[in-house]
């Protein structure tokens, strides 16, 4: 597909997206790839844009195994021109855009090959020239590459925006042309489960009752979590069934599963461990709190710990049993010893969902030879909110992405809102009914979604 790029007969694009989910080996391939054009003269150097710094040493090591040199690129003279490639952060690169091109600037572009890690990072509205950073730095800085090769695991956004290193194609779409990005590789999550390379996931959403009500008016109105259609009135029950506040409500009663599962697991699994995406710092602590009390053994990382690198790494080798983070694990976090998901945030994008319950899929060398094919499962542990249960029916298919302006407005937390809302009342977790759970497997999913 590259060298079809690099031939000028054959397409006049430069434009190369590969979607492919976690386990499917884009980095390794990426870099084979690179390694087989630059043995043949066709190319020279790579410029590699990854959205953490973490990420970066992940590409690193995998460029240790092939001979290749990629050397992080932090600021002028931080990186030798004698290396097969550079490594930055899309902020980096836009903090110190002037001093990268300059340092670039002895590259040949004709040989050049730009690599957009997570491209769907880099979002480009053409009526905002001041938007988003991520994309207008990436295009500066590849503009003269000779190819640009986008990777992700999402090839979507929940703006709708299109962004760089993906090429652009219009469909008639009911009598008007519209404009999709379709991935010219595109390697769906349940081929890997059908060939063994990942892991299935099966879901359990807990379900709930969630009360709304005036102080001193007797009158109250129960809002079941799983069937609340009005948006305002979904999103505020989400807000609450992932608080911690008392014994009876919903995230305490998720959290205290997915432990249970992880201990069954770990019978076959003894170093499998847990994951917890939470909403915020504060709450993330909570839910620290709440396992240790247990008897669990957390490491518990965020984006304002400067211990968080080393913490990650801990994890990975380590024998803790749950990692609790906000957002630094969501995307591009590898570590093939996680089995259990506890997705805990009012974060309700189908990028951040596919993201975060992804990091489950992973096969690790010594387990593969020891399961049969289809693998063992991995689990995620969900409040019951529709949108959630949506995007559980389809994380395994890939869609083609149509390029839009958003159709309706976005409430404070990111969500689409109806024209209804809803009053604005203090809610209280009830009881009853909070013990049931929704089970669904996937690829094959359950009949009340399949009508």
């Amino acid at each position: 597909m590259l060298r079809r790029r690099l031939d000028p007969e054959t397409t006049a694009g430069r434009d190369v997206l590969i979607h492919a989910g976690p386990g499917a080996g884009k980095t390794l391939g990426a870099l084979l790839a690179f390694q087989a054009m630059q043995s043949e003269g066709r190319l020279q150097r790579a410029l590699i844009f990854c959205h953490r710094t973490s990420i970066l040493n992940q590409w690193r090591n995998a460029a240790t195994q092939l001979d290749l040199q990629l050397d992080l690129w932090n600021g002028p003279d931080s990186a030798s021109d004698e290396a097969d490639g550079w490594l930055l952060s899309y902020q980096g690169a836009g903090r110190q855009q002037d001093d990268l091109k300059s340092e670039l600037s002895c590259w040949n572009p004709e040989l050049l090959l730009a690599i957009a890690d997570e491209a769907h990072h880099l979002g480009v509205d053409p009526d905002e020239p001041d938007g988003p950073v991520w994309g207008r730095t990436f295009l500066e800085l590849s503009s003269h590459a000779r190819l640009r090769l986008g990777l992700t695991g999402t090839p979507f956004r929940a703006d709708n925006l299109a962004f760089c290193a993906a090429r652009r194609v219009r469909v008639e779409e009911a009598g008007q042309l519209v404009e999709q990005i379709h991935p010219d590789l595109s390697v769906e999550p349940r081929e890997l489960i059908k060939a063994g390379d990942v892991r299935p996931l099966e879901f359990r959403f807990q379900d709930g009752w969630v009360e709304h009500a005036k102080q001193g008016i007797p009158e109250r109105e129960v809002s079941p979590l799983s069937a609340e259609q009005r948006e305002s009135w979904r999103a505020r029950n989400l807000r609450r069934a992932i608080r911690l506040s008392d014994s009876s409500s919903i995230a305490q009663l998720l959290l205290l599963r997915a432990r249970t599962k992880l201990e069954s697991v770990r019978r076959r699994h003894p170093r499998a461990g847990g994951l917890v995406i939470a909403r915020d710092i504060e709450h993330a602590r909570s839910i620290t709190f709440l396992l240790e009390e247990e008897g669990d053994r957390v490491d518990l990382v965020h984006s304002q710990d400067p211990g968080a690198p080393e913490r990650l790494n801990r994890f990975q080798s380590g024998n803790a049993d749950w990692l609790v983070s906000i957002d630094m694990c969501a995307e591009g976090f590898d570590a093939s010893r996680l089995r259990v998901v506890a997705y805990l945030t009012t974060v309700v994008t189908r990028s951040r969902f596919v993201q975060g319950i992804t990091r489950a899929v992973r096969m690790c060398s010594e387990r593969a030879s020891l399961e049969a094919v289809p693998r063992e499962p991995s689990y995620v542990f969900a409040p019951a909110d529709p949108l959630l249960m949506q995007y559980a029916r389809s994380w395994s298919l890939s869609e083609p992405y149509r390029i839009a302006a958003p159709q309706s407005a976005v409430d404070s937390d990111g969500n689409p809102e109806s024209d209804w809302r809803g009053p604005s009342l203090p809610m209280e977790a009830i009881e009853d009914g909070a013990g049931a759970v929704i089970r669904m497997r996937t690829p094959q999913l359950p009949g009340f979604l399949q009508r």
